[in-house]
């Protein structure tokens, strides 16, 4: 199977988040395809990374690190500035950023526990990075198949909300699916072959899971190489009919 649905050349990529967990998975699996040209891999410390150094002592210019803090405009286009210079277009673009309990941001279990910086951190890194990364690689994506997908969650589903809690989390990635679902339609008129998707990848062996494992059934905790691979089954199989939508790892459709 394809990468992209009617990708008629080797793929550019992107992944932002790139330096441990779903983000390191991929760009793994990524450089593992004979359809892909080449990986920019993109985090705060991409350059620092000892795993990704050695998946760019194995594969050289194949694999491009760059250091990028997605919270900060500067910082993206310094990014797209970057990557300009080595290619005119970019077939793949996929975000893995996201935050649950970490750097001010909580997994708030009541009103009580709310407070303004947690909303804050929530929403900067779940809801504003993607999107700004995505206005600030824009002009990269204009022509020839170009997708654009992000990692949302399925509890920023409103309609699948039966528990309550995790308030900022939920409200945060909410507002991803609607910016994204919202650029989907703008990107549709400025490139017709464009897709955007948001993806579940299901409960995985990450850092913004770990703390709340405990009650996670082992069939459902996922690796992240295996989540990666569900990851980029779904952005096989979904194209330009498909963008704006919402889906899970196994292909299943997740209600807004």
């Amino acid at each position: 199977m394809r990468l992209l649905p009617n990708l008629p050349t080797n793929a550019n990529v992107l992944i932002c988040g790139a330096s441990q967990g779903i983000g390191l998975a991929l760009c793994t699996a990524l450089l593992a395809r004979d359809d892909v040209q080449q990986v920019c891999a993109v985090s705060r410390q991409a350059t620092r990374s000892s795993q990704l150094a050695v998946l760019a002592e194995q594969q050289g210019q194949r694999l491009l690190r760059i250091d990028c803090d997605a919270r900060d405009e500067q910082s993206l286009a310094a990014l797209t500035h970057t990557i300009s210079a080595r290619c005119d277009h970019l077939h793949l673009v996929i975000s893995t950023l996201g935050i649950l309990q970490h750097d001010g941001a909580r997994a708030e279990k009541s009103l009580a526990q709310l407070d303004l910086a947690g909303l804050q951190a929530s929403f900067t890194l779940n809801s504003f990075a993607p999107v700004l990364l995505l206005k600030h690689l824009l002009p990269l994506l204009r022509r020839q198949p170009a997708t654009f997908a992000a990692l949302s969650a399925r509890v920023g589903s409103i309609g699948d909300n039966h528990l309550g809690g995790w308030y900022s989390y939920r409200a945060s990635k909410a507002a991803l699916n609607q910016l994204l679902h919202t650029a989907s339609i703008e990107l549709k008129r400025l490139n017709p072959a464009s897709t955007v998707l948001l993806l579940h990848p299901g409960t995985t062996d990450t850092r913004l899971s770990q703390p709340f494992q405990a009650n996670v059934p082992a069939e459902q905790l996922f690796s992240p190489g295996f989540a990666a691979q569900c990851i980029l089954e779904q952005v096989a199989c979904h194209g330009p009919a498909e963008s704006g939508t919402f889906w899970a790892w196994d292909g299943q459709p997740i209600e807004w």
